[in-house]
């Protein structure tokens, strides 16, 4: 093949895997005929099969004479890539056999910051031991974005904190903890060094907390408490993560209430106690607060389903 194959041919959006499993016997054999005989086929099919391959790239692959045939330098650039795509190609029936179980596949979780620091880690370290061609996919975000998330369908679910019972509506959920709410203290306020803590005392003190939006359930359970001791809550500042709203506590800016396994972010200057509750039995109470796991009702992904099965006792 002296001449080069015209480039004017029109390239089709897809070659074939066939052409591809041609050209890589070819490459390898360096031998029309045995190509032939390894593939079940004649001669001249191949041949021209070859010459239909090179004329839709634009490029001669094989430099031919009588007694030889030689890969050219494009040719040799793409037996690799080919051998590659057809390795891809019949590795799909079982990819897709595997995804359909759950197997493999991806997963993307949105998760609040409280559910790092003891729940995520272990769930997601024996989820991955089990099926590590699954491909996890970990974004951290409040609640707010993330229910965002499920309804653009961007995320396959959400771990999210709320006040006991809440369910988001149009989504399915499944209760993975619950815990107190304790409050974090400025390690040098009084408060902090007083042998008995009354709630009415921590009522008073200004309050550092996360905007309603991101968490409006446990946000009007905090409140709740305020009014129903006759209090109106100071809000000092506002913060959208658990660690920075601690970290603002160190800072003396005021006490916050944050659920039990916050305790674990170890900062300088704050303390964490449980009050007391001196108006015990007269409808007054701290709440506690509950993390879910999240997901589109009907819409649960077979690699949710073994994710699910995963979740910490």
């Amino acid at each position: 093949m002296k001449n080069q194959p015209s480039t004017d041919a029109r390239t089709p959006h897809l070659i074939e895997l066939r052409l591809w499993r041609q050209f890589v016997a070819v490459a390898e054999e360096l031998h029309f005929s045995r190509a032939a005989q390894r593939l079940n086929m004649t001669q001249p099919p191949l041949t021209q099969a070859i010459a239909q391959l090179e004329a839709a790239l634009g490029l001669r692959l094989f430099d031919r004479t009588k007694r030889s045939v030689q890969l050219t330098a494009a040719g040799a650039a793409l037996v690799p890539e080919a051998r590659d795509l057809l390795a891809r190609a019949a590795a799909l029936p079982v990819f897709a056999r595997a995804s359909a179980d759950g197997e493999a596949g991806r997963l993307r979780l949105a998760f609040v910051s409280t559910v790092g620091f003891d729940v995520l880690p272990r769930w997601v370290r024996a989820f991955r031991e089990q099926h590590p061609k699954v491909q996890l996919e970990l974004i951290e975000a409040t609640g707010d974005v993330q229910l965002e998330a499920l309804g653009r369908g961007e995320i396959d679910a959400g771990f999210i904190l709320h006040s006991p019972g809440f369910s988001p509506p149009g989504l399915a959920c499944q209760l993975i903890a619950r815990e107190a709410l304790v409050v974090a203290l400025p390690g040098q306020s009084a408060l902090a060094a007083s042998d008995t803590l009354a709630l009415k005392d921590l009522l008073e003190q200004p309050l550092v907390i996360f905007p309603r939006r991101i968490l409006p359930s446990l946000y009007d359970a905090i409140f709740a408490m305020y009014h129903a001791a006759g209090h109106l809550p100071r809000v000092a500042q506002e913060a959208i993560q658990m660690q920075t709203i601690v970290n603002l506590v160190s800072a003396g800016i005021g006490v916050a209430w944050v659920p039990d396994s916050v305790r674990q972010f170890q900062r300088s200057g704050v303390v964490y106690r449980e009050p007391r509750l001196a108006n015990k039995g007269k409808g007054l109470a701290v709440p506690g607060c509950e993390t879910s796991l999240v997901w589109a009702a009907g819409v649960a992904s077979p690699a949710l389903l073994r994710f699910m099965a995963f979740a910490p006792g």
